[in-house]
């Protein structure tokens, strides 16, 4: 990974999801998903989308290799994986072996539309695991591997491979790759802004006044 690819991570794991879920909503984007919870740990992970789609059909001359493995091997710092399993049937779109194979290869999470399992296992990694809910049930004989790094969905997001995405407990967020640096110099002001408010009432202002119009504007862009 390049240091071009590293500045914008950078910011985005300096925010958090409602900062720029706020910005995406700014700027006419998607804003964040919801129901996608921490299962494992309490941190935010931010990155590069590494992109798995999971299928309940087998696809003709699939590779003889685990769901997510591929992707897992191709991934390394700064990458999060994020997986689409969406099929209905209740099986896991992620594992303890993989957690452990991710961590090795130091990838900063996985998020899961859909199911995970293996989550005490994780949790004793520290490795941060995303999904919708958990389950024990395997995946072996039940969903199959579409491929990888392509154009996946996320609740109601397309997630195309390289895009930013950051997740924490208040939601998913992803950030167009071509629009990166001008939804993080939104989402940077925004927060800016928000300190600047939480600074007022601290020193007694009232939340009333403080909230007003201006934080109405905000979005919009306007200034106080």
């Amino acid at each position: 990974m390049t240091d071009d690819d590293r500045r914008p991570i950078a910011r985005l794991q300096a925010l958090d999801c409602c900062a720029v879920s706020d910005a995406l909503d700014s700027l006419g984007l998607p804003p964040a998903v919801t129901g996608i919870a921490a299962l494992t740990t309490t941190g935010r992970i931010a990155g590069r989308a590494v992109t798995v789609k999971l299928t309940d059909r087998k696809p003709e001359d699939a590779p003889l290799r685990h769901l997510c493995s591929g992707a897992v091997d191709s991934a390394g710092p700064g990458h999060v994986l994020v997986i689409e399993q969406r099929t209905g049937i209740d099986a896991a779109g992620w594992g303890g072996v993989l957690s452990h194979a991710a961590r090795e290869a130091g990838i900063e999470g996985v998020i899961v539309d859909g199911p995970a399992r293996d989550i005490d296992e994780a949790a004793g990694l520290g490795f941060a695991v995303y999904a919708r809910c958990a389950t024990a049930r395997t995946a072996r004989g039940r969903i199959h591997e579409e491929g990888f790094n392509i154009d996946i969905a996320v609740g109601e997001l397309t997630v195309r491979p390289g895009d930013l995405v950051i997740a924490d407990r208040s939601g998913v967020a992803v950030v167009p790759s071509g629009r990166a640096g001008e939804v993080l110099e939104r989402a940077e002001s925004i927060v800016a802004r928000e300190r600047a408010m939480t600074e007022a009432v601290r020193r007694g202002e009232p939340v009333s006044r403080v909230m007003g119009a201006s934080y109405e504007r905000m979005l919009q862009g306007g200034d106080d």
